[in-house]
């Protein structure tokens, strides 16, 4: 049965669409069968794993809106073990016309039903809000990867963010977790990064990562080749943090 991983933090510009893909990537190296869906309109995910936007047929939305067979929408990429449900722009809409569906919370759970056993891991790479379909995706979860980046307002909003997964835990889906608190955008050099970590670490202690994402150049041009770091540029520090943090979810899931 695959474990359902969302990653989400209503603030923009974290790195939640970079650790989803490299994550992935990592997750598939390692020999572990991954699925990422791409519950953010802007798709950047999708590009990021080299899916032209503009050749899919059937995207999250169509499941969602039209009931199409998830099945039609898994897209392989570059990476063997390395799935995709691509996003659309119309999935702005798609809010306003779930407001009309009974169980409209549970569509993207009962969505990933079918296909759960098919892998080890699905990624849901969350919109930054806090809207209609990330309820849905932290329904679906068994647990949330936070990312955090390392600059002055990094806690902010993320008390916002606990509050909607508690009230989702005591609603809607009981068993949702958080699986750690990720910092990104992490730069050694600077003493505010490092008290970030520090007091990151002391609000939610053994829920941080060991792993880091660093500030990598390397991690910042992949998307733009459409590929995942570990296959543009595999010595990077990019490319190494995410495989740290890929062995580290391996470890503690295997407990």
């Amino acid at each position: 049965m695959g474990k359902i991983i969302a990653l989400a933090n209503q603030k923009g510009g974290v790195g939640k669409t970079t650790t989803t893909i490299n994550l992935a990537a990592s997750l598939a190296t390692l020999e572990k069968s991954v699925l990422v869906i791409d519950a953010d309109p802007q798709a950047n995910a999708s590009s990021g794993l080299g899916v032209d936007i503009k050749e899919v047929d059937c995207s999250l939305y169509e499941c969602i809106i039209d009931h199409a067979d998830i099945h039609d929408a898994i897209y392989t990429t570059d990476i063997e073990g390395l799935d995709i449900v691509p996003s659309h722009i119309d999935l702005v809409g798609a809010e306003i016309e779930m407001l009309k569906l009974s169980g409209r919370e549970k569509v993207m759970s009962n969505l990933l039903a079918p296909i759960r056993a098919d892998y080890d891991y699905i990624l849901i790479d969350c919109s930054p809000s806090l809207g209609l379909i990330t309820v849905n995706a932290l329904t679906a979860a068994d647990s949330v990867i936070i990312p955090v980046q390392c600059e002055y307002f990094a806690l902010e909003g993320i008390s916002k963010l606990l509050n909607t997964i508690k009230i989702i835990k005591s609603k809607l889906n009981p068993k949702l977790e958080i699986e750690g608190f990720l910092l990104t955008m992490y730069d050694s050099r600077l003493r505010l990064a490092r008290q970030i970590y520090d007091e990151v670490k002391r609000h939610f202690q053994e829920l941080v990562f060991r792993s880091v994402i660093q500030r990598n150049v390397k991690l910042s041009e992949s998307p733009s080749h459409g590929l995942p770091v570990i296959l543009y540029d595999a010595d990077s520090t990019g490319a190494k943090n995410h495989l740290s943090l890929a062995k580290e979810i391996i470890e503690k899931n295997s407990k």
